[in-house]
């Protein structure tokens, strides 16, 4: 029997390093299209460096490989551009390129486009999938990107969006891993009594929905768009707490709420002269203290419960953290 042959763009990034290395355990075909060299070395012959606005290579690469399944999560993630969407054009033109290249390749029978939640702003809850709210030149990207899949009509088999959350685990980078170093290096303070609910998720557990979004049948998924995020909201606060006592850091100090906003001006100001990356500014503290209480049911049906706790996951991710070095 053949084997299934897998093309994973933006395999060389955070969720796409975890997406190929579970294909690799199946034993299936897989080959990562990214303009980087593949976080995991072991990955490197797996991997070919492509630029996705570049519609005829792209499509030349399709067409040699013959993939039967797709997993699009190449694109520009940070939110540093302010100033026109042309800096995103791997999320716009890129995602074009992408529909060209599933309709002309024979024999796909699913892909599946990675979107975002910031096609909403924090805290906004959509009545339907076609509410958006961006408040982020990024997020207004990942709009038109969703709107250039929608409107294409077939693509190739089927297809499915997804839209993941804020997702952490082994191989990530900022945000996420920056909130894990914070807590390291003991400077990471809760905003005051503030119990923030999260639908955050571990990205062994979007894995595993991915999967099964890849492989279940037409009818439950096709044209759908889906949250990427574990079912049970957690606080942030025991969250945080979870992670400092699985890293043997200091006790996390509170402090409140009026002074974290002054710290956080003063990280708005250290951004704007010359530090990239504070560990906090207005924006995220935002972020810290607002709800993300994302809709996952109709996911919940299809995958069943989760394999791994937000304990376990801390586990596995501060395991990964020392093999790295990083801690």
């Amino acid at each position: 029997m053949d084997k299934n042959k897998i093309i994973i763009t933006g395999g060389s990034g955070f969720i796409g390093t975890n997406l190929v290395e579970y294909y690799l355990s199946l034993g299936w075909e897989v080959l990562n299209l990214d303009i980087q060299p593949p976080r995991n070395l072991a990955h490197m012959e797996y991997w070919r460096k492509l630029d996705l606005v570049d519609r005829e290579e792209l499509i030349q690469v399709f067409h040699d490989f013959k993939p039967n399944y797709v997993l699009h999560f190449g694109a520009r993630t940070d939110l540093d551009e302010h100033e026109n969407l042309s800096g995103y054009s791997a999320n716009i033109q890129g995602v074009r390129n992408m529909v060209d290249a599933i309709k002309s390749t024979p024999g796909i029978q699913r892909t599946i486009f990675a979107s975002s939640q910031l096609v909403c702003r924090v805290g906004y809850q959509p009545v339907n999938d076609e509410d958006y709210c961006p408040n982020t030149l990024y997020g207004h990207s990942k709009v038109i990107g969703e709107q250039i899949v929608r409107a294409s009509g077939e693509v190739g088999g089927s297809w499915v969006l997804v839209r993941p959350t804020s997702i952490w685990g082994p191989w990530f980078d900022i945000p996420y891993r920056t909130f894990f170093m914070t807590i390291n290096k003991g400077i990471y303070i809760h905003s005051g009594k503030i119990q923030t609910h999260k639908k955050w998720g571990f990205v062994l557990n979007s894995v595993h929905q991915i999967h099964n979004l890849l492989i279940r049948p037409d009818e439950e998924i096709n044209s759908n768009t889906f949250y990427l995020a574990d079912y049970s909201p957690l606080i942030l606060k025991d969250f945080a707490n979870a992670v400092q006592k699985e890293l043997g850091a200091r006790k996390i100090m509170t402090l409140p709420f009026w002074f974290m906003r002054l710290i956080a001006t003063g990280g708005d100001l250290l951004k704007f002269f010359f530090w990239k990356n504070p560990p906090i500014t207005s924006f995220r503290l935002n972020n810290i203290v607002t709800n993300e209480i994302q809709d996952t049911s109709s996911l919940e049906a299809i995958t069943g419960p989760l394999p791994f706790s937000y304990h376990t996951g801390i586990e596995k991710t501060v395991i990964w953290l020392k093999s790295q070095n990083i801690i």
